[in-house]
């Protein structure tokens, strides 16, 4: 069993039953709610002195202080240090009243993770593809008989804006639970114009509920659907010509991703489907090399801000991946649910000094988990990274897939108030507890939120 910090939390001043906050009361408790962590035991900064993405040594870098407090007022950090220091602040003192202090008992304290790889917008879960598997059929053998990808395409399109919605909305609130509080969310179920359109606004409904971070990608480019087998042009066409100007038009996404792969699109389609996204000024991300190897350096022009999957790379792509400012996306979780022996080489990605994030990749076929901490031990089991730069991949790394390290990813002054509490007393036991979650308290925002997996403190 992990060793328990105490079994509450200690409210210094005022008492709060805290459970995830909706859209209506979600502004007014983020500029009001000041809050106060303190006897924190291991804090997890990942501060740094250069703004720049995670690599090589420095991944390892977690900027620990103990006995530590951390400040958050209106939405914002506003101070980072040892308890002692907070509890003799001048601004403090002042205010003791109006802010809500909470002992953590000598818990763990990171930055939230930032999961920058999910495809939350789906209506059912795979089984029977899930039964297929384990009797021996492969990932590809399943897409040919009308599993995988396409299989959710039906109850996507049938499904209404509200219910898909409420799917999500369900996802973020469950990823909440286990310390994430930034989340990139992918359509790419729909494969219409009207179905990709429904899919974005359902993730955008959804992510004015939560207090959380939501980055919405536009992943029209998955497969190629039922109706424009071979007329793949055809499709990506409508791709480029249509539903790209559509999501912009519409402000609906940030980034346009492509699924490269064999038995998906080809890189030179990937390449007209990223030239379209930057002609309307969106950013680009791509799942690439899952299945088998694609050459990078073509797709790396277009900078993209993030390449996940990466299974399968060569030496030459691997050191251009490294002189980019591209983040490699590593998600274990699809390796490990599909039954795959082989993990992306995180150590080989690591030495040759690409950026590494880490992401659950979240996804009814080959990911159905909402837990980074899964997805770390993973990491730390199969991929052999070391639990430091886990953690790093899982937040500051993640932040850079996603082009906000400027306000998320690590603790300190003028970033944003994301933080999760573990019930643990060395960050190493995160991913050290396979399966179980040890989050006890997410704040998203300044908005603080008990994990309801947990005893509530």
């Amino acid at each position: 069993m992990a060793t328990k910090r105490s079994r509450k939390f200690s409210y210094l001043t005022g008492r709060l039953s805290f459970s995830v906050i909706t859209a209506s009361a979600k502004s007014n408790a983020r500029d009001q709610c000041a809050v106060l962590l303190v006897d924190i035991g291991q804090l997890l900064t990942l501060r740094s002195a250069e703004e720049v993405p995670r690599r090589g040594d420095f991944l390892s870098e977690l900027g620990i202080i103990e006995d530590a407090a951390v400040l958050c007022v209106g939405g914002k950090i506003v101070s980072v240090g040892t308890t002692k220091d907070a509890l003799r602040d001048p601004w403090l003192k002042k205010h003791r009243k109006k802010v809500i202090e909470m002992d953590c008992g000598g818990r763990v304290v990171l930055p939230g993770f930032v999961d920058s790889h999910t495809h939350p917008v789906f209506s059912q879960p795979r089984l029977l593809d899930f039964e297929k598997r384990i009797s021996g059929a492969s990932y590809e053998e399943i897409a040919e008989a009308g599993g995988g990808i396409r299989s959710s395409i039906d109850g996507v399109r049938k499904a209404g804006k509200a219910a898909l919605a409420r799917q999500v909305s369900a996802a973020l609130d469950d990823f909440a639970r286990y310390g994430t509080t930034t989340v990139e969310a992918k359509s790419g179920y729909g494969l219409s114009l009207e179905a990709e359109l429904k899919s974005l606004e359902a993730i955008r409904l959804a992510a004015r509920e939560w207090p959380g971070t939501v980055v919405s990608t536009f992943l029209g480019a998955h497969v190629v659907p039922q109706e424009y087998r071979g007329r793949s042009q055809e499709y990506v066409d409508l791709v480029c010509d249509e539903m790209i100007p559509a999501v912009a038009k519409r402000k609906l996404a940030q980034f346009v991703d492509v699924f490269c792969d064999r038995g998906a699109f080809s890189a030179s389609e990937t390449q007209q489907i990223f030239a379209a996204a930057k002609g309307q000024h969106l950013g680009v991300r791509g799942h690439v090399g899952q299945l088998s190897e694609t050459r990078l350096g073509p797709l790396l022009g277009y900078q993209p801000a993030s390449l996940d999957h990466v299974d399968y790379v060569n030496g030459a792509d691997l050191r251009a991946l490294a002189a980019s400012s591209t983040v490699a996306t590593l998600v274990p979780g699809a390796n490990y649910f599909l039954g795959l022996s082989r993990y992306p080489n995180a150590r080989q990605f690591i030495e040759a000094g690409a950026a590494v994030a880490l992401a659950t990749d979240y996804n009814p076929g080959s990911s159905p988990t909402l837990s980074m901490p899964m997805a770390m031990s993973l990491a730390c089991t199969h991929m052999k990274m070391s639990p430091a730069e886990a953690i790093a991949a899982a937040t500051v790394n993640g932040a850079w897939a996603l082009c906000m390290a400027d306000r998320k990813g690590t603790v300190e002054a003028g970033k944003d108030a994301d933080l999760a509490v573990f019930d643990v007393g060395d960050y190493r036991e995160i991913p050290y507890w396979f399966g179980a979650n040890h989050c006890a308290l997410t704040i998203m925002n300044g908005v603080p939120s008990v994990s309801d997996t947990r005893e509530k403190m």
